[in-house]
């Protein structure tokens, strides 16, 4: 197949250059249908039950998307009278943000008091041009005593607020609304830290959550791939050193990468932060297709070979085993399709394309552009090829040292796996320098993080809130919930009728509890609701028959395991407490928690059908069956490894790592394809023995597997420097992986195949001997 493909080629290499570049022209042009999403829904399929159940609340309650102001005051004294009109103001100026339906601050909050026989209700703060030394120290004294705003709105020492925007998308374009939202709060915040210059202010919420994923997808590919260009050009050049073969693999690069997202653009992919990173993967592993043919054109004409003759062999050699080492990656990324989030699903199949379109240019125009363009090669062995000659002779002189240690390693490696747990906070998917976790980390530290549960408690009947059975139920469940060490805050409508029930009574608070009668309640809500100004009403607590009220509980940073734990435990209080309630329990740290773990065994699924896919082509490919079970091994060591240091390392697994097993498992099968494929040559065309067809194996492979896999470690490793942080993981620990592919290959398989060869011929001499003593005996 090789020498015919060539021998078109070589015959033809304008009108393949042409070609080439006109198909790349063709399907680029749909990148400009490319666009990208960044709801954090994205992550979560349609048919994600967390995310089902979220929707369903969102369209019963007011929507949770905001904007959280939080505001740092340069005394650190939120009451005073200076810090509070200019919160007042900035509470004023927030109701300016597109789609806003509601703000809250601790100036507008709903004070309410009894003068006489009358309920008053209005703003905390009213006026801030005549607040005296006792207004303050009442403001002081009701913000700080009210369960609705300690740790929500205001800090339990009173040094930091949150002026919190609810903002309620249209969902008509949301490629624009979110970044319309985005820039308006910003430019409030200039306009007040203009005005305020000691004051320091930090913008958190859904909605910036959002706009960071689109902010450092597009951070990312403004950086990362230009760095991987240079890390690809100088690593040829120095390694290589070779001007044309290091042009004509960048421009394999740009056309792998530009067809793949032009097609993606024509069949209606979208880009998320994970699938973003697709050109970057793309561009590091067309390298290494490009690494092995150059090296072994280079080799053969340093042995003398004329230039078309050495590109002609070299294909000839490497066109099954570069096949080989793309198909086999395409369907690990591929098995990426078994993720239930939909972002790494479209990254596995982006890469999947990506890897199979540069090796068809790789065994096309890369060697039409290597026919054109002028190569010289000195003509001298390589140095290269001694030290990898070395390095055989050690291998095989120390193949039962080597066996023992590596074996030993691998085990007390991947001892160490069940050292991670599952982690998933999407806070920390986002760098510390990106402003979003910077400012979501110092709410968290000082009032409450994003880490909530929305409850809903449903009657079945209209007015059925009211029911002072279901509000005692409801305010036990929350007494239950503060009680817990690991509750920030909770808000819930009982605390409201406790406050209103001691309004009702003269503000006595021995009558800071719920109304004792349905009547009670339903009057208490009528009467409040009615004071209630636009855009401050119960709507994010009742639903429209308050046949329901919603409780949302925040937490403090914890694990996933915890957090599902918790809405375990939270729905084993009401079983228990309350089972003649409906109770559905949702919110994004929720579905994020849940998605980790339905990642896992998905891809655990979709990682084993790709390994019996990859096992089987392999030992069909290399007409052995025993050769493709023997390559599940230094497939399967490598993430094993991997995982076992991460475990020691860090030990946190998230959504992201999740999909490194079946992403990497096609990876690290170049090594192996490329040095068994040499290995099986050696011993069936050469007719060499075991210790020759290592060597062999090492003196024609070994330079390249370990210029490929610099680049790869290279590239995943730049990808590691990403502000997004599910990105950053996943690069560090593919680079690991990779790194140790190489180390398994080198150390691990050589021995190995040694010892088999050498259990098959003692088998084989003892079947002789069996036969030649059968033999005897008989005559």
């Amino acid at each position: 197949m090789g020498d015919k493909l060539y021998s078109f080629v070589g015959k033809y290499p304008i009108w393949v250059i042409l070609v080439c570049i006109t198909v790349m022209v063709f399907s680029g042009a749909g990148a400009q249908k490319l666009v990208f999403k960044n709801d954090y829904r994205v992550f979560f399929g349609e048919e994600n039950p967390q995310l089902t159940a979220f929707e369903s609340m969102q369209k019963i309650y007011n929507k949770t998307d905001n904007v959280a102001f939080i505001v740092v005051p340069k005394d650190g004294n939120v009451f005073s009278a200076e810090h509070l009109e200019t919160l007042k103001s900035l509470t004023k100026a927030s109701w300016q943000v597109p789609f806003s339906t509601r703000v809250d601050s601790i100036t507008n909050f709903q004070y309410t008091f009894a003068e006489e026989d009358d309920m008053i209700v209005e703003d905390l703060v009213m006026r801030t041009d005549r607040l005296s030394a006792m207004d303050l120290e009442r403001i002081k004294q009701v913000a700080l005593s009210e369960p609705l705003l300690v740790n929500k709105i205001i800090a339990k020492g009173g040094h930091v607020s949150v002026v919190n925007v609810t903002v309620q998308l249209p969902g008509i374009d949301p490629l624009t609304e979110t970044p319309q939202v985005a820039e308006s709060v910003r430019a409030i915040k200039a306009k007040y830290l203009a005005e305020n210059p000691e004051t320091q202010v930090m913008l958190s919420g859904m909605i910036m959550m959002n706009t960071s994923f689109t902010e450092s997808a597009l951070s990312d590919n403004a950086t990362l791939i230009p760095l991987m260009f240079l890390v690809v050009i100088i690593t040829i050049g120095l390694l290589l050193r070779t001007i044309t073969g290091t042009v004509a693999t960048v421009l394999i690069i740009i056309m792998s990468i530009v067809t793949t997202m032009g097609l993606a653009g024509w069949l209606g992919f979208y880009l998320t932060g994970p699938s973003a990173s697709a050109p970057t993967m793309i561009l590091t592993l067309a390298v290494a297709d490009c690494v092995h043919i150059l090296t072994s054109m280079f080799y053969e004409m340093r042995q003398g070979a004329d230039k078309r003759t050495a590109i002609a062999r070299s294909i000839k050699i490497n066109f099954q085993p570069i096949f080989l080492t793309s198909i086999t990656t395409a369907i690990g990324f591929m098995s990426m399709n078994f993720s239930d989030s939909p972002p790494f699903r479209d990254l596995g199949n982006l890469v999947a394309i990506g890897v199979m379109l540069a090796f068809v240019f790789s065994v096309t125009i890369f060697p039409a552009l290597l026919t054109v363009l002028p190569v010289r090669v000195k003509a001298k062995p390589e140095n290269k090829k001694d030290s990898m000659a070395k390095l055989a002779d050690f291998v095989i002189g120390n193949r039962k040292a080597l066996l023992i240690t590596t074996s030993v390693f691998i085990l007390l490696s991947a001892s160490f796996i069940p050292k991670n747990e599952l982690n998933d906070d999407f806070v920390k998917y986002f760098d510390k320098s990106v402003p979003y976790r910077a400012a979501t980390d110092y709410m968290q530290e000082h009032l409450s993080g994003m880490m909530a549960v929305e409850i809903s408690v449903k009657t079945g009947t209209a007015s059925g809130i009211n029911d002072p059975q279901y509000l005692n139920a409801v305010s036990d469940f929350t007494d239950w919930l503060r009680d817990r060490p690991e509750t920030d805050h909770v808000n819930t409508i009982t605390d409201t009728l406790k406050r209103l029930n001691k309004n009702m009574h003269g503000d006595d608070p021995a009558w800071y509890k719920l109304p004792d009668s349905q009547e009670l309640s339903a009057q208490y809500l009528l009467l409040y609701e009615m004071s209630l100004p636009y855009g401050l009403d119960l709507n994010n607590q009742l639903n429209v028959d308050k046949s329901s009220s919603r409780v949302v509980a925040t937490f403090k940073n914890m694990t996933s395991n915890q957090l599902i734990n918790i809405e375990s435990e939270m729905r084993k209080w009401f079983s228990e407490n309350a089972p003649q309630y409906d109770v559905d329990f949702a919110s994004p740290s929720l579905m994020f928690a849940h998605i980790g773990k339905r990642n896992i065994t998905s891809m655990l699924v979709g990682t084993t059908l790709a390994l019996v896919l990859i096992s089987l082509l392999l030992g069909f490919a290399l007409k052995n069956v025993k050769f493709g079970f023997i390559s599940l091994l230094p497939n399967l060591i490598p993430a094993a490894i991997a995982f076992g240091l991460w475990g020691l390392y860090s030990g946190q697994v998230g959504l992201g790592l999740s999909v490194v097993i079946g992403m990497t498992l096609g990876i690290v099968v170049d090594d192996t394809v490329h040095f068994l494929s040499k290995y099986i040559h050696a011993k069936r065309e050469k007719k060499a023995s075991t210790y020759e067809a290592v060597h062999y194996a090492f003196d024609n492979v070994g330079r390249a597997l370990w210029i490929t896999t610099f680049v790869l470690v290279a590239g995943f490793s730049v990808l590691a420097q990403s502000s997004f942080r599910m990105n950053a993981e996943m690069g560090l620990l593919t680079a690991v992986t990779i790194f140790v592919a190489l180390v398994v290959d080198f150390l691990f398989l050589p021995p190995l195949l040694m010892a088999i060869e050498k259990n098959k011929n003692k088998k084989q001499q003892a079947l002789k001997t069996n036969a030649l003593e059968s033999s005897t005996s008989s005559s």
